[in-house]
């Protein structure tokens, strides 16, 4: 049976409160991204790369899963087809909200990644720092959060491409198009044959793209449009 892939990007998470880092003028909660954000930043500055992904992690518990986030978990349990949501975003509110098949292509706050050996470790939710030592390797100073920075290749593009090229409905949710590759998600999925809907509040640099655009918040629209899903009456 061929299924459902959701692309969710960070208007999603914004609307549980959780910004989006990258302003207009290229600044991070006003730091650059290459201090903050590059393999390199962290070689210069590992104190620095903590403390911003710390301050993130920690705000991330003080926030819960919107509508838009419920809506796709009942997708997930309610429909008759595999639904498998592709996230751009590091927080865990997917998670939350009871979706189980989950992948997070740009990594995880809840994460950490040893940059010597490779070894990763889920369930990170205490501080970190320059001074941690690796439990696997026994290296001091390599852990970093389990983040792809710029530069680095997403996560599971290997599991990713082969539910684009087989999926019957592809949705994307709170993503500009900005960012390569999970801009080009919509044309590997439309190419196959998959019915395209670009969820929004504003047109996304690929909107040309998709069958079907709806302008509005997630946590507004979402909930209706999994109603659509459900009852069989999206695609036309």
């Amino acid at each position: 049976m061929r299924g459902i892939v959701v692309l969710t990007g960070a208007g999603i998470s914004a609307e549980s409160g959780i910004p989006t880092f990258r302003a207009s003028d290229g600044l991070w909660e006003n730091h650059r991204v290459e201090d903050v954000a590059t393999p390199e930043g962290f070689v210069r500055n590992p104190s620095l790369v903590h403390r911003f992904y710390n301050e993130r992690r920690n705000h991330l518990f003080t926030v819960d899963p919107n509508p838009a986030h419920t809506a796709l978990a009942r997708l997930e349990k309610e429909s008759g087809s595999p639904v498998w949501i592709v996230t751009q975003n590091i927080d865990d509110l997917h998670e939350r909200a009871g979706s189980d098949n989950v992948i997070h292509m740009h990594g995880d706050l809840l994460s950490s990644l040893c940059s010597r050996c490779g070894a990763r470790r889920d369930g990170v939710r205490s501080d970190m720092d320059e001074h941690m030592v690796c439990g696997d390797c026994g290296a001091v100073g390599s852990l970093r959060p389990d983040i792809v920075w710029f530069g680095e290749m997403p996560y599971r593009m290997g599991d990713i491409m082969p539910l684009l090229e087989s999926c019957e409905i592809f949705l994307s949710i709170g993503t500009s198009g900005h960012v390569y590759p999970a801009a080009g998600f919509v044309e590997a999925a439309v190419s196959r044959g998959a019915y395209a809907v670009e969820l929004n509040p504003e047109p996304s640099l690929i909107h040309s793209h998709f069958h079907r655009r709806i302008a509005g918040k997630a946590g507004e629209c979402l909930p209706e449009l999994v109603d659509e899903i459900l009852k069989g009456t999206l695609l036309p």
